[in-house]
């Protein structure tokens, strides 16, 4: 394919990418991540910094080199869809859901507009091998939006879009095709803002762009599959799953972020109706009716775990 010709199917891509919803979409080179990268994923598992989430620490090679995911490599298509909402739970809302998960799952959503973006280029260009990932599979998806010219990772390892936010799920096609590739974005998103550092109630980013997971509510309230430790019970600002502090407190988003478009991402009923007492007197035919048979990100905190965190907010 010569460089002109991937050119223009780069420019048929992003505008096809666009007319499926999709907020941002940039191409990167695939190849394995650089030395930098490589050593600051080492020593942030080499500390334990990642907690209970084994998973972290397998497939490093593939994690660390998408060529080896995708027989035949050559790009690594990167996109990103608006999640953001305000006013998705009850006014004052007692327990708070983060906005991510107030709509359907995110993984249904994202991969079903992009298995049509893939069918699309098929369409116009040849592709042999190709595979569609959305936080399901050892894929640095932050780094290669960074790379595909998407933005820049913030302070509380975020993925900051320029005068668009943070509040944005990311995916990625890997192909076997060359393409015109974009520059990684480069520019310093933070500066010498500490806000999201200083308003994390447990300590969590314990560096800029380093994150102790498990000092992390969202790890703490969905990860961690045992009791939250003492030290952090009562301290979670009531979220009971997941947590939005560090984002909402982001000057990108609270200058910039708009809401979403996407309809499957609003509030389901639970989330955009229950008060204080309905999670309290939450039964297990509550629980799965509310989130297991919507397709809930909810779900993934099982019934007792959920019902823990409730418990913690008021120890």
């Amino acid at each position: 394919m010569g460089a002109e010709q991937a050119k223009n199917i780069s420019t048929l891509i992003k505008a096809r990418a666009k007319e499926l919803g999709f907020d941002a979409c940039g191409i990167a080179r695939a190849q394995a991540v650089d030395a930098t990268t490589q050593e600051r994923i080492n020593q942030w598992t080499d500390k334990g910094l990642h907690g209970q989430m084994d998973y972290m620490t397998r497939n490093t090679e593939k994690r660390l080199n998408p060529t080896l995911l995708v027989p035949g490599a050559q790009s690594v298509i990167c996109v990103a869809l608006n999640y953001h909402q305000k006013d998705y739970q009850p006014p004052g809302a007692h327990y708070k859901v983060s906005q991510y998960a107030a709509g359907r799952d995110y993984h249904f959503i994202l991969k079903t507009k992009m298995y049509q973006l893939l069918e699309y280029i098929q369409t116009v260009a040849e592709t042999q091998s190709a595979r569609v990932f959305t936080d399901s599979a050892p894929v640095m998806e932050r780094y290669w939006a960074q790379q595909a010219g998407l933005g820049a990772t913030g302070k509380n390892t975020c993925l900051i879009l320029p005068r668009k936010g943070s509040y944005f799920f990311l995916g990625e096609i890997i192909l076997d095709i060359p393409l015109d590739y974009d520059p990684p974005y480069n520019k310093d998103l933070c500066g010498k803002c500490t806000r999201c550092m200083e308003a994390c109630p447990t300590g969590a980013i314990v560096s800029p762009g380093v994150v102790d997971a498990k000092k992390c509510i969202s790890y703490l309230t969905i990860e961690l599959k045992d009791e939250i430790p003492g030290e952090f019970k009562g301290n979670t600002d009531n979220y009971i799953f997941g947590c939005d502090i560090c984002q909402d407190i982001c000057p990108h988003n609270r200058n910039f972020a708009q809401p979403t478009s996407e309809e499957d991402f609003r509030p389901l009923p639970a989330i955009a109706r229950w008060e204080k007492q309905h999670w309290e007197n939450m039964d297990k035919p509550a629980w799965k009716n509310a989130f297991v048979k919507t397709r809930s990100p909810v779900a993934r905190a099982l019934w007792p775990k959920l019902m823990q965190n409730i418990k913690n907010t008021s120890i």
